[in-house]
């Protein structure tokens, strides 16, 4: 019954997603439904000895298969490749009435079910070349964790409830030691963007930490939004925060770009069909507003959210850069230092985990978004792709993006239980 009433959702989209990419994206009248589209690429691994396909000059392989659901990577000064092993934790009060059951199915048959197992392993290729020989648990009983950062001889991270400090000291395999909690992250029962992401200052003395919304447009109420939809900046010495910037549905990966302009990919609404609302990367300015719930993509207000705020929407800035509608854009790497061709020495490298309100799908990907100077200029170029299947069907679904130590970039799949290399094919 599930199955049929999923498959019955038939708005379609009128506008590739090309129209829905770039500084100056097409932004259609909304498509409002009681039944919002659901278009679901059931999850199906990949066969033994498939591999994603990698962009012309480059080559793709394993770095590290049988991990379980791997969301965020992040790379030690040493080459330590970090995985945060993690999935959503129990959110009681999300899952409620019709809505809440079909999300549910979609998030099964998606691959994003099941428990989370709550560790950062760590990967080591002792000779740099890709080869995993060791292979160990750093950090293990966790709460859904995602961002990692080393500032000095402490490794942050970002539970989906706390942001924790642990000691470390460069080679280790394991830390026993308990986390020292930093700052208290929103959580509770309800969790809507359970993945909370953090990056370091260049200077070390800030972090920066994504905390999504709590909800799709605010429909709970904007209490439950409190310091939500933001990117919370807090001091590291004394846990001290302050909201950085705000009106960001749900902001996942971060990346300082050469100049240090703090970068972010923000997951925007759903709902108001296939071809709204783009997803997107911009810089972040501290201070601004970028219109969640009220308005989306600058001041086009959404006239569901009630009542409006028409004095904030004329605050709202407008992002640098789409992404496509519901590509769901999660990872953000900087190409500085990569070893790759150089079609892809400047710009930024984003992770696209795929669509579950667009039909067609949308995502599955990643890409490479160049840069002129500070800002992007020109198409995304597809960097790995075939994630989905001719049968509609998702191998894998990329995530977070990374370079190593050798500037090749990694890719976590968390549909494929893999971390991919991609390295420059001579």
């Amino acid at each position: 019954m599930g199955v049929a009433l999923l498959g019955a959702c038939t708005e379609m989209a009128r506008l590739p997603v090309s129209d829905g990419t770039g500084p100056n994206p097409v932004l259609p009248p909304p498509v409002v439904s009681l039944v919002p589209t659901v278009n679901i690429a059931p999850a199906q691994p990949w066969a033994q000895g498939m591999l994603p396909t990698a962009a012309p000059g480059t080559q793709v392989a394993a770095l590290a298969t049988g991990l379980v659901h791997p969301r965020w990577l992040y790379v030690l000064p040493n080459g330590d490749v970090l995985v945060a092993e993690t999935n959503a934790p129990p959110k009681p009060e999300d899952g409620k009435g019709i809505k809440g059951w079909v999300m549910g199915l979609v998030m099964g048959r998606a691959g994003a079910g099941g428990a989370s197992a709550d560790r950062i392993t760590l990967l080591r290729s002792s000779k740099g070349d890709g080869v995993v020989d060791v292979r160990t648990v750093l950090l293990e009983g966790l709460h859904s964790p995602f961002g990692m950062a080393l500032v000095g001889s402490n490794l942050y991270v970002a539970n989906t409830d706390a942001v924790l400090r642990f000691p470390y000291t460069p080679g280790d395999t394991h830390i026993s030691a308990p986390g020292t909690q930093v700052v208290a992250l929103p959580a509770g029962p309800i969790n809507h963007h359970w993945t909370k992401n953090l990056v370091a200052s260049p200077d070390g003395q800030q972090l920066y930490v994504t905390v999504g919304s709590n909800s799709n447009v605010g429909e709970r109420g904007m209490a439950a939004e409190a310091e939500r939809a933001a990117i919370w900046q807090v001091d590291v010495r004394t846990g001290a925060h302050r909201v950085f910037a705000s009106g960001l549905r749900n902001p996942n990966g971060m990346a300082f770009a050469p100049g240090g302009a703090l970068w972010t990919v923000v997951n925007e609404r759903d709902e108001i069909g296939s071809d709204l609302v783009p997803d997107y990367m911009t810089s972040v300015q501290d201070g601004a507003f970028y219109g969640w719930p009220y308005s989306y993509y600058g001041q086009h207000v959404d006239v569901r959210v009630q009542p409006p705020q028409p004095a904030l929407v004329a605050t709202a800035l407008s992002p640098d850069y789409a992404l496509g509608p519901h590509t769901a854009s999660l990872g953000l790497a900087s190409a500085e230092g990569t070893s790759l061709p150089a079609a892809f020495a400047h710009g930024m490298f984003v992770g696209q985990h795929g669509s579950w309100n667009r039909n067609p799908h949308s995502g599955y990907k990643v890409v490479f978004v160049p840069f002129q100077g500070a800002q992007p200029a020109g198409a995304p170029v597809d960097v790995l792709t075939g994630f989905l299947g001719t049968d509609g069907k998702a191998h894998g679904r990329p995530v977070g993006v990374a370079l190593d130590k050798q500037g090749a970039l990694l890719v976590a799949d968390d549909v494929g239980n893999t971390v991919w290399r991609v390295t420059a094919k001579y």
